[in-house]
């Protein structure tokens, strides 16, 4: 009889310690999991941020977004203080976290850029893919500017012969064979369609003064769309229409 009262009371008390322990283990699981949800604020990309861009540039392409802490990746920032001088190594896309391992000092990052001719001026304009002939516009190019105005509407070839020193953005093109042929890597039968450019492109133009206003003033106040031109056309930066059809 003693045996089987010590046996019972020793099963009442295993059955109480397991629970114990159980109870124990899930509450320290729900810690845990609270630790986990508890919110972070760091920093979030809310416009396309193109390749080079200053992070001192940043300030209306990111918000503050609270996070969980499971939900963070490492090296996401909440300020833009830990990035002073340096730029975007790499297009940054809408939703994106900003991270500190995406930006660079500017020596680091290749832009492509060209030269500048002697006495121009650069002006950078962020277009989309669609406005930089899908993105293809490349550092060396000569193109024309497009400037499309809504009062009274109207487009016009506003500058002829610009030289293109710097592209941030978009997808480059598939490397040509020769023969001028796309490259195709061992094994694949035929080159593949070309990438489709994503996000927005960052053009640098080298512009004369005069030049500079109609195209700042072209963007500010309107659309402006660039052309591709012949590899035989000068960079002169020629205005080649008047000034009544660029201003109101």
């Amino acid at each position: 009889m003693k045996r089987r009262v010590l046996a019972a009371l020793a099963a009442i008390v295993l059955a109480v310690l397991g629970g114990a322990l159980v109870l124990a283990y899930v509450a320290g699981a729900d810690q845990r999991a609270m630790a986990g949800m508890e919110p972070v604020r760091v920093l979030v990309i809310t416009r396309p941020v193109p390749q080079g861009t200053p992070a001192d540039q940043l300030g209306d392409a990111v918000a503050v977004k609270e996070l969980p802490a499971t939900a963070v990746a490492g090296g996401a920032l909440s300020t833009l203080d830990d990035l002073a001088g340096q730029v975007a190594t790499t297009d940054l896309q809408v939703g994106e976290q900003l991270l500190a391992a995406r930006f660079a000092d500017p020596a680091m990052v290749d832009t492509g850029a060209v030269e500048m001719p002697t006495g121009m001026h650069q002006v950078s304009v962020l277009l989309d893919p669609s406005r930089v002939v899908g993105g293809r516009v490349r550092p060396g190019d000569i193109v024309g500017v497009f400037v499309s105005l809504t009062d009274p509407a109207r487009t016009r070839l506003t500058l002829d012969k610009v030289l293109v020193t710097a592209v941030q953005g978009g997808v480059a093109p598939p490397p040509e064979a020769e023969g001028g042929t796309a490259a195709v890597a061992d094994g694949d039968a035929a080159a593949g369609p070309d990438v489709a450019p994503t996000g927005a492109v960052m053009v640098t133009l080298a512009v004369n003064p005069p030049d500079a206003e109609r195209l700042v003033f072209g963007a500010e106040h309107g659309t402006v769309w660039l052309s591709l031109e012949s590899e035989d056309a000068t960079t002169d930066g020629t205005r080649i229409v008047t000034e009544e059809n660029v201003y109101p």
